[in-house]
């Protein structure tokens, strides 16, 4: 069975513009790597450290409207406006549509 990572993306965006904090950690594997250029730079890779980034990216950063969505060399590339501009991200997946891996940075305005 194979899995639509672009949808996943957007699922995965949907549940981000809502703020839906319990919905965006379920797309996360158990061992996800996250690595945030937006603001200051951040490593996040475990769960509690994952909930508590998404705590406050949540009121940082909410995401509005989808800017770009294409298949990437690794994954899924996403890139969606928040109040603070553009913001890129390259989203990874495991076999079952889990995100093993998310790297974001805001891009120039």
């Amino acid at each position: 069975m194979s899995i639509d990572t672009m949808a996943i993306a957007v699922d995965w965006l949907d549940a981000y513009r809502a703020g839906d904090l319990a919905c965006i950690l379920e797309f996360f594997a158990d061992d996800a790597i996250v690595e945030c250029g937006c603001g200051d730079v951040k490593t996040i890779a475990d769960r509690e450290g994952l909930r508590a980034y998404w705590v406050q990216r949540l009121k940082d950063y909410p995401a509005s409207e989808l800017d770009d969505l294409r298949p990437a060399a690794t994954g899924t590339s996403i890139s969606y406006l928040t109040g603070h501009g553009v913001v890129d991200a390259i989203l990874e997946f495991d076999g079952i549509g889990k995100i093993t891996f998310l790297r974001c940075r805001q891009l120039a305005r």
